[in-house]
């Protein structure tokens, strides 16, 4: 769900004074488009696979939803069928889902649940969607159990299903937009929301009301199934209302420095103190989690398809993320910061060495359009993995290996379309990609972007209060800070020299109205060790 505050007055690039170099990088990675006759568009679904053939489950038939509480999360856009695709003889069957229990319908056809695979059995939490028994829209408070290969045949084969899926209630799982791992033996639902009612832009207070409660969690649990009956002990919960505010993100199972398992949340939204994207990361383990303010990540901000990789022999794990929508990308160049956090074509990957120093790199080769937002990479179940599932980098072969396949999300025809979406400037793509990596290629160099290990990590923000641009940056040790702003002529708008101040974070805040609609301005933030030059646009 998208953010609800007023359109954003600026659009900021980083210029050369903190420009981003090529680095040397493990392995490079190719997309390659394959069709499949007949396939539909689909976004924000669960899914689960045996023996190379994919069961796709929930989510939406459309684009981006829609601003209007009428139109949006309609029950239209609600996909009632379980879908199974082969990618290598690019063939698919669909059954619909209306011969199974009413809950379990309803449940089925939402989007954005949480979900886990463990041997046969997929697992489905939650989930937002159109309940008729309530007669409203719902985060569904429903843990459903599938038997992945028997559905599988039973599609194929046309016969009956329903004996292969169960389910069963418990509030805890009442979440939509968080994401499921696992540490050893246990469950870890990190994040998301409880979402009631029709969304609405306005907020709860115009027109149709809603409940939205953020967890700002993470709940851990030990499930047992014996094919019949599922057993769910819950251990306590970690609540985090600052850090763990995070919904509609990515979650990803790693491999920490230590050898042992781990999960990172990777940035989400929205922070509290105002509706943009985290850049931080939250680590997590089994003894608990640690915050990461050190590292920031400035591209692929909401759900998007990533995979995990880890390098015994040099401790280096390595997420890559694959587009959606972010509030940072590169434009001619330029590290370039957009609030209104739109659709983005960036592949990024995540570096974590083995003393913990998280770094982050553009790669050269970008999605061909605004495409990754809504979609899933579906694992190569033949890599070899570590038990959560992160590809062994050290037993790759030194050539291409197929990760996995891209397949859905939401095509946007342009970056912004948010306050102009009339359901038809994006749609639910049918496009699949192979994904290709290549190890140890001589030519692989990853863009480093020096900002997400910066100290400074200067951001700007408009203040809708006042109309005051807001600069919040952070220093790392005593220092004199000067804060420049000037237009791009050389007149001087602003001058601040800052004497003493102590570490940590900081706010300086500027009246804009000697700035013209269209105009481009410098914004210099300079202390006795690190500098950052920011270029602001003037939009609205």
């Amino acid at each position: 769900m998208k953010n609800n505050f007023k359109k954003v007055l600026f659009v900021i690039g980083l210029l050369h004074s903190i420009n981003t170099f090529s680095q040397s990088a493990p392995f490079n990675i190719s997309l390659e488009p394959i069709n499949i006759e007949g396939l539909g568009g689909l976004q924000s679904f669960s899914f689960g696979q045996h023996n190379g053939k994919w069961l796709i489950i929930g989510g939406r038939l459309d684009g981006l939803h829609r601003r209007q509480p009428f139109a949006t999360f309609d029950k239209a856009g609600h996909n009632t069928q379980l879908v199974v695709i082969d990618p290598v003889r690019k063939q698919k069957w669909t059954a619909p889902i209306n011969s199974l229990p009413v809950p379990l319908q309803e449940q089925l056809k939402s989007t954005n649940m949480q979900y886990y695979q463990v041997g046969k059995y997929l697992y489905l939490f939650g989930g937002y969607g159109y309940s008729a028994t309530l007669g409203d829209h719902t985060t569904f408070p429903n843990l459903a159990a599938i038997d992945v290969p028997a559905t599988i045949d039973a599609i194929i084969g046309n016969t009956s299903f329903s004996a292969y899926f169960r389910q069963m209630s418990d509030p805890q799982f009442q979440v939509t937009g968080g994401s499921l791992e696992k540490i050893n033996n246990t469950f870890y639902l990190v994040g998301g929301q409880k979402f009631i009612g029709r969304y609405n832009p306005m907020g709860p207070d115009h027109g149709p009301g809603f409940e939205q409660v953020y967890t700002e969690q993470i709940r851990k649990f030990n499930l047992t199934d014996d094919g019949t009956t599922i057993i769910i002990q819950h251990f306590p919960s970690i609540t985090d209302s600052l850090n763990l505010h995070r919904r509609d993100y990515n979650v990803t199972a790693q491999i920490m420095p230590n050898d042992q398992e781990g999960i990172t949340a990777f940035s989400g939204v929205f922070q509290q103190s105002i509706n943009l994207p985290f850049l931080n990361c939250v680590n997590i383990d089994s003894t608990g989690y640690e915050v990461n303010n050190s590292f920031a990540q400035y591209y692929n901000h909401y759900d998007c398809p990533n995979f995990p990789i880890y390098s015994a022999s040099s401790k280096e794990m390595n997420t890559v993320f694959f587009g959606g929508i972010a509030q940072y990308y590169v434009s001619e160049g330029i590290l370039t910061q957009n609030n209104d956090v739109p659709f983005v074509k960036t592949i990024a990957r995540v570096s974590r060495n083995a003393n913990g120093k998280m770094t982050e790199y553009k790669l050269p080769i970008e999605m061909p359009s605004f495409l990754g937002a809504g979609s899933e990479i579906i694992p190569n179940e033949n890599l070899p993995r570590y038990a959560n599932g992160v590809i062994k980098y050290d037993e790759l072969p030194n050539d291409t290996t197929l990760v996995g396949y891209i397949y859905g999300g939401i095509s946007s025809t342009n970056e912004n379309i948010f306050w102009i979406n009339n359901g038809t400037q994006s749609m639910a793509t049918s496009q699949v990609f192979k994904v290709n990596l290549v190890k140890n290629d001589r030519l692989a160099a990853h863009e480093l972007n020096e900002q997400s290990i910066g100290s400074l990590q200067v951001r700007t923000y408009p203040d809708t209060e006042d109309g005051s641009l807001l600069v919040k940056y952070n220093i790392s040790k005593t220092t004199t800070v000067r804060i420049s702003l000037r237009s791009m002529d050389g007149q001087k708008i602003a001058d601040e020299v800052l004497k003493n101040q102590s570490p940590g974070e900081h706010r300086f805040s500027k009246k804009v109205n000697s700035m013209i609609k269209g105009g481009t301005y410098l914004l210099i933030v300079e202390t006795d060790y690190e500098k950052a030059t920011l270029k602001i646009v003037v939009e609205i």
